[in-house]
C-alpha cells in the first residue's frame, strides 16, 4: 500500500469491480483509462487468468479519488490528481521499481507527474503528445454537405483500412503503430478493435473514413478520422465524423468524444462547427531512464 491511501493491485477484475464506477462517473474525461484497461482485460491470454500490469486506486472516506495503471509496455495512465498526489505516486513507484516508458493523462497531472519522476529518478522526459479534448453536445451537420453517404465498414474492406490507417500514422507520425500494422499484427494494433465507417460518393467510391471504439462506460471515442491528402477541403471529414457519432449514440454512447491536435486549427474548427465542446487538454511525455537520485 501506498501513502495517502493507494491501493495496488494486478487483478483487473478485482481492480474494477472496486473503481469501475469511479472511471464510468466521468466517462468523457476518463475516456483513455476506459479504453485501455477495457483492452487489457479482454486481451488476456486466459480469459480468466491474470492481466500483465499494475493498477492503484486512491481511497479516502471509503470512496475511489483518482487512479493509475500500468502495462506490461510501460505505458502509465493516470486520471486527475494534485500535485502533492501526483509527487507522492512518483516517488514511492520509483521505490517499488516500476519504469513507466510514458504517461498520459490530463496536461497538469502529465506534467507535474514527468517533473516529478525525473526530480526522482533522474530520467529525462520529453513531450511526445499535446492534444484537446472534445466532447459532443449536439450533431450539426456539415454545410455545405458534401454528396455521398456514410457506409460502415465490412470484411472485404479491411485492405483498404489498414492501408488507409497506416497512411494516417505516417501523416502524424506514430512510428510504433507503423511498425506494428507493417508486421502484420493489425489485431494487437491501437486500430484492431475500431469499428470504421467509410464516406462515399455517389458512385460508391470510399473518400474518408472515421473510427470509433466500442461503448465502455458509456463512452465512445471517435479516432482515427483520416482524408486522403488529395481529397481534402471537400466536407467529406465532416460528414464522415457526424456519421461516425450518430453510429455511437445509436449503440447507445452517453458520451462520444474525440481528441485534436492543438496545431491544426482546420481539425478543431471542423470538430466544432459539428457539435464538438473543447471540454480539456491532454499530454503524454516519454522518458529516457537514469538511476535514482538521493532524496
Amino acid at each position: 500500500m501506498l501513502p495517502d491511501d493507494w491501493h495496488l493491485t494486478q487483478d483487473v477484475d478485482d481492480f474494477l469491480a472496486r473503481a469501475g464506477d469511479f472511471l464510468r462517473s466521468r466517462p468523457a474525461l476518463h475516456n483513455t483509462p476506459l479504453t485501455d484497461i477495457e483492452k487489457l482485460r479482454i486481451r488476456r491470454p486466459d480469459a480468466h487468468g491474470p492481466v500483465t500490469g499494475v493498477f492503484g486506486r486512491l481511497e479516502a472516506g471509503g470512496e475511489v479519488h483518482a487512479l493509475f495503471y500500468l502495462t506490461s509496455r510501460g505505458r502509465l495512465g493516470l486520471t486527475p490528481l494534485s500535485v502533492e498526489q501526483t509527487d507522492a505516486l512518483a516517488a514511492h513507484l520509483a521505490v517499488l521499481g516500476h519504469s513507466p516508458a510514458n504517461v498520459i493523462a490530463d496536461h497538469d497531472t502529465a506534467t507535474a507527474f514527468a517533473d516529478s519522476w525525473q526530480r526522482h529518478t533522474g530520467a529525462a522526459a520529453a513531450l511526445f503528445w499535446r492534444t484537446h479534448l472534445y466532447r459532443l453536445g449536439r450533431i450539426t451537420p456539415p454545410q455545405p454537405h458534401p454528396e455521398g453517404r456514410g457506409r460502415l465498414t465490412g470484411g472485404t474492406d479491411r485492405e483498404h483500412v489498414v492501408r488507409w490507417c497506416r497512411e494516417f500514422c505516417v501523416d502524424v507520425g506514430e512510428q510504433s503503430s507503423i511498425d506494428v500494422i507493417d508486421a502484420g499484427a493489425w489485431d494487437g494494433s491501437r486500430f484492431g478493435d475500431r469499428h470504421f465507417t467509410f464516406w462515399e460518393t455517389p458512385d460508391g467510391t470510399p473518400v474518408s473514413m472515421a473510427a470509433a471504439t466500442s461503448v465502455v462506460g458509456g463512452m465512445v471515442r471517435i479516432d482515427p478520422v483520416y482524408t486522403p491528402a488529395h481529397l481534402r477541403g471537400r466536407g467529406y471529414a465532416g460528414a464522415v465524423t457526424v456519421e461516425a457519432s450518430r453510429a455511437a449514440l445509436a449503440a447507445g454512447a452517453t458520451d462520444v468524444v474525440l481528441f485534436a491536435d492543438p496545431d491544426n486549427p482546420t481539425s478543431n474548427a471542423l470538430y466544432q462547427r459539428i457539435g464538438y465542446v473543447h471540454i480539456a487538454d491532454f499530454a503524454g511525455y516519454k522518458f529516457s531512464h537514469g538511476a535514482p537520485q538521493a532524496g
